[in-house]
Formats: C-alpha cells, sequence, structure tokens
C-alpha cells in the first residue's frame, strides 16, 4: 500500500466539496476533481470554524463515535444547527482527495480558540492527567467499508428508485398487469402475472407502480406532477407475441421483491440504472418559500423519519442536499377579549426541519429530520 501523508485536520468538509459521501461503490481519489473556487472556499472555511454561540448549549468536548452514528447526529451534539456542520469540521486543503472518513471508535474533540470552535480526530492515550493525543490519519479503503454517512442512509434508500414523480401521466400508456393464475385478482412473491402492451426490446426487469395520482398544489391548485405508489418488481420470463392482434398472447413475468400485493391494472416501468448521490446537508442559496404537498403512503400526517413532498423543484433551485425548515401556519382566533370579537390570524410557529433528497422538475421528496407536531400538506417551508 502506497504511504500517504496524515491530514492535519479531519476533511469532513473535503466530503461535500468532492463528493466523498455517498452510497456509491469504492472510488479511486483521483475521481474527485476539485475546481479553484472549492478549493478557495474549502480554506476559508478550514480557518474558520464557527462562533462559539452557534454551539449547543450542552456541547461534549469530547465525543466516540458509535456503530448507527450519522454526520447529521454528531453536528446536533455539537451545534444547535446541525446542517452547519462543514464549517465545524477542518480539512487539508493538500490532501482534498483523500477524505478523512469518520469511523465507530473514534475520538471527537471541540477545540476552541478566539472565540471560534472546531472538531479534531484524536484518540484517548489513557494518561492519569486526561491527556489526549491528536493522531489523524488517512484510510484508503473504500467508501463502504463502514464510515458513518451524512443521514441516515436506511431511511430513504428505498425511495431512490421506486418514489417517483411524473410530469405527465406516462404511466397510462405504460404496459399493465391483466391477469393472474387462476383467476386471482391479487398477486405475491414468486407468483405468475400476465401483461399487456408496449414492452421494450431487451428489457426483462420491471417496477411495478399503481395508477399514478395527481399532486396538486395547495396554494395554486395546478397540477405539479404525478406521483406512482411503488408496488414491486417483476421479471419478464416469456415474451408475449402479436400484440394487438386476435390470437395475442400477454407477457408472462414473474413476481418478484414487493412493497404491496400486486393487483390486476397495475403499471410497469424499467428498472433504470442505479444512481449513486451525494447527501451533504447545506443552506439553500436563495429564500425559500413553499409548502408541503402531501406525506408519502396513505398517512394524513408524517413525523420523524417519514417522508413528504414538496411544491419546490429543480425548476425552483432546490437541490439534493437542501435543509428546510418547516412551520406550522397560525391559527385564525377570534379576539374575545375586544366587544367586536375581531378575527386575527396568529403567526407561523416553526416546527421542524426536512432534508431534500430526490429532486423532481417542479416536486421534491424531503426526510422528515426533527419535528415537534406532526407535519401535514400545507405546512410551509423556507430556508434554515
Amino acid at each position: 500500500m502506497t504511504q500517504r501523508r496524515p491530514l492535519g485536520l479531519t476533511t469532513i468538509y473535503a466530503a461535500l466539496l468532492a463528493g466523498a459521501l455517498t452510497c456509491a461503490p469504492a472510488m479511486a481519489a483521483g475521481d474527485y476533481p476539485i475546481t479553484p473556487k472549492q478549493r478557495d472556499t474549502a480554506q476559508k472555511v478550514a480557518q474558520a470554524g464557527v462562533p462559539l454561540s452557534e454551539l449547543a448549549p450542552n456541547a461534549p468536548d469530547s465525543y466516540t463515535v458509535k456503530r448507527g452514528d450519522t454526520l447529521w447526529g454528531i453536528s446536533s451534539i455539537f451545534l444547535k444547527s446541525p446542517w452547519r456542520w462543514p464549517e465545524l469540521w477542518g480539512m487539508n486543503t493538500d490532501q482534498i482527495k483523500n477524505p478523512h472518513l469518520i469511523y465507530p471508535g473514534q475520538v471527537l474533540f471541540l477545540v476552541k480558540a478566539d472565540g471560534r470552535a472546531r472538531l479534531q480526530l484524536g484518540r484517548d492515550v489513557g494518561g492519569t492527567n486526561g491527556d489526549v493525543k491528536l493522531s489523524p490519519r488517512v484510510r484508503s479503503t473504500g467508501l463502504d467499508d463502514g464510515s458513518i454517512t451524512s443521514i441516515p442512509q436506511h431511511l430513504i434508500e428505498p425511495f431512490l428508485n421506486e418514489a417517483i414523480i411524473l410530469n405527465t401521466d406516462e404511466l397510462a400508456t405504460a404496459p399493465r398487469v391483466v391477469a393472474a393464475q387462476e383467476n386471482r385478482v391479487m398477486m405475491a412473491k414468486g407468483e405468475l402475472a400476465y401483461a399487456r402492451g408496449e414492452f421494450t426490446n431487451g428489457d426483462t426487469e420491471y417496477r411495478i407502480f399503481r395508477q399514478a395520482k395527481p399532486l396538486v398544489d395547495p396554494v395554486t391548485k395546478e397540477v405539479l406532477g404525478y406521483e406512482a405508489a411503488y408496488v414491486g418488481t417483476a421479471d419478464v420470463v416469456r415474451p408475449g407475441s402479436n400484440a394487438g392482434g386476435a390470437n395475442e398472447v400477454p407477457t408472462t413475468l414473474k413476481i418478484g421483491l414487493v412493497r404491496q400485493e400486486v393487483n390486476v391494472g397495475d403499471r410497469l416501468a424499467p428498472i433504470p440504472a442505479r444512481g449513486y448521490t451525494s447527501y451533504v446537508p447545506h443552506a439553500p442559496a436563495n429564500p425559500v418559500d413553499g409548502f408541503v404537498v402531501s406525506v408519502y403512503g396513505d398517512a394524513i400526517n408524517a413525523g420523524q423519519n417519514q417522508i413528504v413532498a414538496i411544491n419546490r423543484g429543480s425548476a425552483d433551485g432546490m437541490e439534493k442536499g437542501h435543509v428546510l425548515a418547516l412551520w406550522r401556519s397560525g391559527r385564525t382566533v377570534r379576539d374575545t377579549t375586544t366587544a367586536t370579537k375581531d378575527l386575527i390570524r396568529l403567526p407561523d410557529e416553526r416546527h421542524g426541519t426536512a432534508f431534500v433528497f430526490q429532486v423532481f422538475d417542479r416536486v421534491s421528496y424531503a426526510l422528515v429530520l426533527t419535528v415537534q407536531e406532526p407535519v401535514t400538506a400545507g405546512d410551509r417551508i423556507t430556508q434554515p
């Protein structure tokens, strides 16, 4: 193994610049290009840290990383606003292509100087006087070697290829399940199903969706897109023939993984190539003023770690990784202390944060990270 020079400081912020915090397979260090602008930003952040006023009231002097931790969770221990963690972590621009990932068992130390605070990696040397040795090291292993993630990856992983928003109702003309064995209406894993429609040549793996439903903007009442509920997967075991003819033979499918039982009438779409994306929390560069459109699934409201759709997408400047504040609209009440009993509207109250992880043209999906009250359609979203 090639010997590498140790980093002077942890390089978590380098992950933001270099795309290291991903769910992708191991990649070579040279796959992360750094622009002059990114390097300049990194240097400024590395020199600054965060003001002491931004630290959490009970921020510890040290913390030992545990299995299951996330950068968001660790940052919430040290910071009032966890999405500002890039400012807390230092980096070494000479070694920016080699992200210093954080692993269970490592110790993080909060260093305070000149009214600012930063985190460093080190280890407790076990001395009787509480001495600590700061000893950052570089790991040259891949990104799937047990390092902690930026947010709870397992919560959003199923949605990356399962939750889709369509600009138009394309599924209305997609291949459809028309029958099952023994006249069944619902099908489970391993059972055969029969489908009609135009199948793509060469595609043998398909996703199954329920009929798409429109997502309506809570303010303008405009249809923003069509949300298709994911049902499961199916493999083509025998292609059909003579489509549309008098002696048509439907395509035979074998039901694979399922989230719910497959119904006659469900639609099929080819399984796309697996995409890998960086998920690094950061605030939007511009002001955001939007609303929650719906809660994913059949729920009326959402709690922590649930998914919501918002009425802002790539056309509005929304990006994967954006952190948003959730606001409950103020109620309209009657002032009973006056003779006229005026109607007044109470101010909106902030009650949580959400993390955008999937972006479409006019709609995005966000994971509810913190919440004080249940999130419902119509709740307002802004920059944090």
